[in-house]
């Protein structure tokens, strides 16, 4: 695919996610370039990447919103999707978040629906409740989910200069947005149970640092 013929870039961080990696690759939708930014994985995950037809971007900075960020510095379509790259979300919902930014939408962030219990833990699912809530109280958006699925114009995101570089990003990203005047809306998307093993939310103190590093970027 020659760059003019890509739409969107889809920035997948990437931390040891081999198991993975075939399933979301696989489902890349047409008009979409898959940029693989790998942080620190010692599984393989670039070099599968790179063999399924990704970009892989290195990045060397630990956290996800120093992934999320190498990859939006790295893009070059208009628009840029961020996806998790654990097999939870099928890229090819990008799509229709793209179709609600066509529409006149400037931030298009998903909803998680579940498709089953162990898609999403009890403590991840209440610690996002709340964290919704304190979004909405801050911006006035009508914001239930902080998802890790989400989408823009590239040169808009660039614009808001967003600085965190852990678990907040997402959340500095819907607060800054909506400090912009921003139109954001959501789209409810199919919540699958992760391939592999997660290195944030899996874990009680994965969680809680998501929490306070989340708590911090609305707070900001």
């Amino acid at each position: 695919m020659t760059a003019p013929d890509v739409r969107v870039d889809i920035v997948l961080p990437c931390l040891d996610e081999a198991g993975a990696l075939p399933w979301v690759l696989e489902r890349l939708p047409e008009g979409c370039r898959a940029l693989v930014v790998d942080n620190g994985s010692t599984d393989g995950s670039p070099d599968i990447a790179r063999a399924l037809g990704a970009t892989v971007i290195t990045c060397a900075v630990r956290g996800y919103g120093a992934a999320c960020h190498a990859g939006l510095a790295a893009a070059t379509a208009p628009v840029v999707a961020v996806c998790d790259c654990d097999g939870s979300l099928d890229p090819r919902e990008v799509l229709r978040l793209l179709a609600v930014l066509e529409q006149g939408a400037e931030l298009v962030v998903a909803r998680r629906r579940p498709t089953t219990r162990a898609a999403w833990s009890l403590p991840s699912r209440v610690a996002n409740r709340e964290l919704a809530r304190r979004i909405r109280r801050r911006t006035g958006l009508r914001i239930v989910d902080v998802g890790p699925l989400r989408i823009a114009r590239r040169d808009a995101l660039l614009s808001l200069g967003l600085t965190d570089r852990r678990s907040g990003y997402p959340a500095e990203t819907v607060v800054r947005a909506a400090d912009a005047g921003w139109r954001v809306e959501q789209v409810d998307v199919p919540y699958a149970p992760r391939i592999g093993t997660s290195k944030v939310t899996g874990t009680v103190r994965g969680t809680l640092q998501a929490v306070r590093d989340m708590s911090a970027a609305i707070d900001r």
